[in-house]
């Protein structure tokens, strides 16, 4: 893992401290990772959950917030509103010096101000939250011995994880304007909901409330014995390497989407780039991304199936899910279905059932193995409907193919 210092600034002009943490390798992802209340970027959970998700090639930001580590800014003018704002700026940075965050992560508070962010990062696709509170107001119990001089000086000293804190009457006022069950439904992303169970500083009903809210797909995890700041090292890993492994589900076309070279599609299902430099082609196809090449051999570099190899791929996949298709509408006993494809040319006047009888054509030879308890009777019906695959039918019908240049 590389932390390379990095600063941006807030909505105020004020300069936020930050780390970026870069994989070793080429980052296949970018999350955002907002720490707890008043706790600051190198808390040493922060570091170890940022450590497993670089070990998974996610580049991770992580800063202060404004008044907080070394940030600018002084913090008894912050509330919940600002470390929005503070977020928004981070999403901002990463945008324009790195790439969009794919992941959206926030450490309790940290947690409650991420899903309230969320609305308003249109580039994540992964939210999740660890020991945070369903409400912003939750941390209004931290200041009940200075509620009175809040109220009548609008401002009182507190003492926060062992720290004096200069509190204004406008950070309890601020925390009763933000309405976050409406945020969460309104997500549209995917959110993963960390909690221990005996959290005593965040108790585990917030966990259930921010599920409930929550629409799918959601995910619950236990982080079992661990306490609210994951102080045990394995805690922090476990949690880092958890999110890494949920998030990869929905990264997975988001990174595909991200990749250089992928070919744009425009109108068309299907698209293809060649460089000039060898034969690697980058093809977008259904929208999944794949690499097709042309063996050493002939020039190529071997880093994908060949043309013709794609065309076999797709008589054999289309063939075994017609046997399926059929298998399952007659109720035959079929467990599996494998279709092996080779290509070929031979020679016209070698093939005896072949209307061409000079030059070359192509030939492809196709092997079925049905694997249930069929009849002889019902391989040979099978074998008959391999015959009846699309795929097939159009290799043996008139095909037309119409090219034009696209608009420059």
């Amino acid at each position: 893992m590389q932390n390379k210092k990095v600063s941006f600034h807030n909505d105020d002009g004020q300069s936020l401290s930050g780390l970026m943490a870069l994989p070793e390798t080429e980052a296949k992802a970018c999350a955002l990772f907002a720490h707890c209340f008043t706790c600051s970027k190198n808390l040493k959970a922060a570091t170890n959950i940022v450590r497993a998700l670089t070990d998974a090639g996610i580049a991770v930001l992580r800063f202060d917030f404004t008044g907080l580590g070394q940030s600018e800014g002084d913090f008894a003018d912050t509330n919940f509103s600002s470390n929005v704002s503070d977020l928004l700026a981070a999403v901002r940075f990463l945008e324009d010096n790195y790439r969009a965050p794919d992941i959206l992560l926030g450490h309790s508070l940290g947690g409650t101000a991420i899903l309230q962010a969320a609305g308003d990062v249109p580039s994540a696709v992964a939210v999740a939250t660890i020991g945070s509170p369903s409400d912003p107001d939750h941390v209004r119990h931290l200041f009940s011995g200075a509620e009175d001089a809040l109220r009548d000086e609008g401002v009182a000293e507190v003492n926060l994880g062992g720290r004096p804190f200069t509190i204004k009457r406008q950070f309890l006022d601020d925390l009763e304007r933000h309405e976050l069950p409406s945020a969460i439904k309104a997500l549209r992303k995917a959110l993963l909901v960390m909690h221990a169970p005996l959290d005593d500083i965040v108790e585990i009903d917030n966990a259930s409330a921010l599920f409930a809210n929550a629409l799918h797909p959601k995910s619950f995890v236990s982080l079992d014995k661990a306490d609210h700041l994951l102080s045990r090292e394995e805690d922090s890993l476990y949690a880092g390497r958890v999110l890494a492994a949920w998030a990869s589900r929905y990264l997975e076309a988001d990174a595909r989407a991200a990749e250089p070279g992928r070919p744009d599609t425009g109108d068309y299902e299907t698209a293809a780039r060649t460089q000039i430099d060898g034969f690697r082609t980058e093809l977008v196809a259904g929208g999944h991304a794949l690499v097709a090449d042309e063996p050493a051999s002939v020039g190529g570099t071997d880093a994908g199936p060949s043309p013709y190899d794609l065309l076999s791929a797709a008589l054999a996949a289309c063939t075994s899910m017609t046997l399926k298709m059929y298998a399952s509408h007659k109720k035959l006993d079929l467990e599996s279905a494998t279709v092996r494809v080779s290509h070929g040319k031979i020679h016209a006047k070698d093939c005896e059932d072949c209307e061409s009888n000079e030059g070359r054509i192509d030939q492809f030879e196709r092997e079925l193995v049905l694997e249930g308890n069929l009849s002889d009777a019902e391989r040979r019906r099978m074998l008959e409907i391999a015959d009846r695959c699309p795929v097939h039918r159009t290799l043996h019908a008139e095909v037309r193919v119409r090219t034009a240049l696209a608009e420059s």
